[in-house]
């Protein structure tokens, strides 16, 4: 029964999703240039030397339709062939001048429509329409769920430098973050390497890229600090987070500390969600202006290891 209730709410999803799509797409591709054409134009310019039986694989167009495009599109001077010197009998597809043209039309136009549906939105739910998208992806994902190789380690000479990147780039664009935040990031690692006593610093890698930390700094003897806890946007929906959570967890528990705290802000639904899974409770707030235009909430989380 929860199959089957399952099933129909994500068909319920992609039937709301494809009505959404449909609303773009009628503001978007408009003649000469439907939504097949469209893509076949965009895929083209993505591949930059690939043949029609690539393209029409994987979009998924009918045979003789992909002709029929590839035909127009020559007449019209959008894109020219070229024989691949690998296979005489292959012919690769690239754009003219203008053909490009046509391309980056497309992509302004696509992008002030959807500059459109998404501007009423606050940031909060932005952020959370992102977030969402990402987990979908990364969630449907072959390359990521299936085959991907993940580990997580203690942090080498060049991670910590990469760790202070990602927090940048991340919260830079997930959430419009400001250079405060990544000063504030650098100094807390600056002040780690110099003595990291009674901490440590995990990575997390996918097939050997970095794509998380987290990290435990001790407060004093008996409480420490989780600190630099992040995930690339596009591995969400992994586990990482959760392994990267206990392994952090379990070197408390290893050094015998009785008390873990963190500080987060209220906008990081995700993150405060793996936290209270992990029995962590909200216990102080507190204003900051430092790090965007408007003021967020940072909030104290904290967890006593010593009921356990």
């Amino acid at each position: 029964m929860e199959s089957i209730q399952n099933v129909e709410n994500i068909r319920k999803f992609n039937r709301y999703y494809s009505n959404v799509l449909g609303k773009i797409d009628q503001e978007i591709y408009n003649q000469p240039f439907p939504f097949t054409e469209a893509r076949v134009i965009t895929e083209i310019n993505l591949r930059n030397g690939c043949t029609a039986t690539e393209v029409r694989e994987t979009l998924g167009i009918d045979r003789g339709y992909m002709s029929r495009i590839v035909q127009k599109f020559e007449e019209e001077k959008i894109i020219f062939k070229h024989q691949s010197s690998d296979d005489k009998r292959q012919y690769l597809l690239y754009l003219t001048d203008y053909g490009k043209e046509i391309f980056n039309n497309l992509v302004e136009n696509a992008n002030r429509e959807v500059g459109k549906m998404i501007q009423s939105l606050s940031k909060r739910d932005l952020s959370r329409l992102i977030t969402s998208m990402e987990t979908i992806e990364s969630i449907f994902s072959k390359e990521n769920s299936f085959q991907s190789e993940v580990s997580i380690r203690s942090f080498q000479p060049g991670d910590v430098g990469y760790v202070a990147h990602l927090h940048g780039r991340f919260y830079e664009k997930t959430y419009g973050f400001g250079q405060m935040f990544e000063y504030y990031v650098m100094k807390g690692l600056t002040e780690f390497m110099i003595n990291s006593d009674g901490g440590d610093l995990w990575v997390a890698e996918v097939n050997g890229e970095i794509v998380g930390s987290i990290a435990i700094t001790g407060s004093n003897d008996k409480v420490a600090q989780l600190r630099w806890f992040v995930l690339d946007g596009s591995y969400h929906g992994m586990g990482i987070g959760k392994k990267l959570m206990e392994t952090a967890l379990s070197f408390c528990r290893e050094q015998r500390y009785q008390h873990v705290f963190l500080w987060t802000v209220s906008i990081l639904e995700a993150a405060r969600y793996l936290y209270q899974k992990y029995n962590f409770t909200l216990t102080e707030e507190k204003p900051n202006d430092e790090w965007i235009e408007t003021t967020l909430i940072e909030e104290r989380w904290d967890l006593n290891l010593a009921d356990e």
